[in-house]
């Protein structure tokens, strides 16, 4: 999604004051103060933040933390589920699940290799219940938190339909995260439903994907989010039975286009939109390539052709250049020039690693560098112009969670509990290593001078206890 960072707006009128009518020396103090504001605060409106690459402008952010210090709030959830939180104004949202799953035959691997896994935390949510319903059904939750002190708001109330994908244990119908574009928020369940509320937790629309378009199923359930484009919610549908990219009216729900894309063909990714010389594109980790279209009609604009049993991370982007991961074990990953068409593979790839990528989660990149946390515990930071290694560290983690930069720092989520805090650089520097008592599969949210973690059932804001 691209977004304008709204710390630059007031600074550029500033700059262009000779241009307008005369203020008053009162005019610019308070314009100067809307500057100085603005600078400390920015949302966190969907997964990955305001421009979908993991990045915050944010300043004065915690470095230490524990369960006694350094906490503004925690709040107890309702249900339970591995989505991130997403914040706009004074509003953070959260999505998860009531009642128990099904859980999916067969092995269920734990992605902790060489340890113990109950011991670091691993336990099965598919049939984590949280607070049953007396009537023993599943029902899906959106809840408001208010952002300063954690105060609950409201929570919206989605009844599960019959349909009961079975999933991997490591997630449950409320893994996908929630998008807000300040006036609405939009969530989509495992189930194939989806629902868009207004600010107060009043729904606005509804639909449900599976019933009209084919049964949701997917290996490890559904994990991709939805972002908002313009006055669109687009949302990848790439599923076992049918694969599919859609985009709806923002207000009303109704589709504005669907790219149909066969069968088998899967994803657990999550779109990112970035600017090209040639226009807006829509990119898209998938099992059989990365894909990119037009977000205004669908259009497929290229392509990098490459299987992927698991097409789990999201690419990122900088300064015309987009750096992506393609998932599974020790994975490929690669510089891609945007603005392409057609197969790209001889013309747009800069640079390319055949091996050492993350499994699950995505990159960072931070000042030329791109940084990567590996399941098995191993931190790499790589060159972001050639894709050669700086240095490697076993930080001994497990980490599911992508990572997010901000105020000079990089901050790396454990499924233990842990959070490693990283100063960027070429050595690898850890400045601290916070534990919490919760598992943490979610990645963070950063506003307004605080960290937003999520574990199974809980949701915590890391800061300053000042609103």
């Amino acid at each position: 999604m691209r977004m304008r960072m709204p710390s630059i707006l007031p600074f550029r009128r500033y700059r262009n004051v000779a241009r307008l009518a005369p203020i008053t020396i009162a005019t610019m103090l308070a314009a100067a103060a809307s500057v100085e504001t603005r600078a400390e605060a920015e949302d966190w409106p969907q997964w990955r933040g305001p421009a979908g690459t993991g990045v915050s402008t944010e300043q004065s952010l915690p470095e230490r933390w524990s369960d006694t210090e350094n906490v503004a709030w925690k709040a107890k959830l309702r249900g339970v589920g591995v989505s991130s939180p997403v914040v706009s104004g004074d509003k953070v949202f959260i999505t998860s699940q009531i009642g128990a799953g099904v859980r999916r035959e067969g092995n269920h691997p734990t992605l902790v290799q060489g340890g113990n896994a109950s011991a670091q935390g691993e336990r099965g949510l598919a049939q984590a219940a949280g607070a049953a319903p007396g009537d023993g059904r599943i029902r899906f939750l959106v809840e408001a938190f208010a952002r300063t002190d954690g105060r609950s708001l409201w929570t919206f109330e989605l009844p599960a339909s019959d349909a009961r994908p079975a999933v991997h244990d490591k997630h449950n119908l409320a893994s996908a995260s929630p998008v807000t574009d300040g006036t609405r928020v939009y969530a989509v369940f495992g189930t194939g439903q989806m629902v868009a509320v207004d600010m107060k937790g009043a729904r606005v629309w509804q639909r449900d994907l599976a019933a009209e378009y084919g049964a949701w199923q997917i290996n490890w359930g559904h994990g991709s989010s939805p972002i908002v484009y313009r006055d669109t919610v687009i949302l990848p549908c790439f599923h076992e039975p049918t694969s599919y990219l859609i985009a709806l009216d923002a207000k009303t729900g109704a589709t504005r286009w669907k790219v149909d894309r066969g069968s088998k063909i899967v994803s657990y990714s999550t779109p990112l939109v970035v600017s090209a010389p040639t226009g807006d594109e829509l990119v898209l980790n998938t099992s059989e390539a990365l894909e990119a279209y037009d977000p205004a009609t669908g259009k497929e604009l290229w392509r990098l052709t490459e299987p992927s049993r698991f097409a789990i991370p999201m690419p990122v982007h900088h300064d015309g250049v987009l750096y992506a991961s393609r998932g599974y074990r020790s994975g490929p990953y690669a510089a891609i020039k945007v603005g392409g068409r057609g197969d790209i593979a001889s013309s747009h790839v800069l640079w390319k690693i055949p091996t050492g990528a993350p499994y699950i989660s995505s990159l960072v990149y931070h000042d030329g560098l791109l940084y990567m946390a590996a399941d098995v515990g191993v931190v790499t930071c790589v060159e972001a112009k050639t894709g050669e290694r700086v240095w490697q560290e076993r930080m001994e983690g497990v980490f599911t969670a992508s990572p997010v930069a901000a105020d000079g720092k990089i901050y790396l989520v454990s499924e233990s509990g842990e959070t490693i805090v990283l100063r960027p650089g070429r050595k690898a520097d850890v400045i601290a290593r916070n534990t919490l008592n919760g598992r943490l599969l979610a990645s963070p949210a950063i506003s307004r001078g605080r960290l937003f973690l999520r574990t199974d059932d809980a949701l915590i804001a890391i800061g300053s206890s000042r609103p």
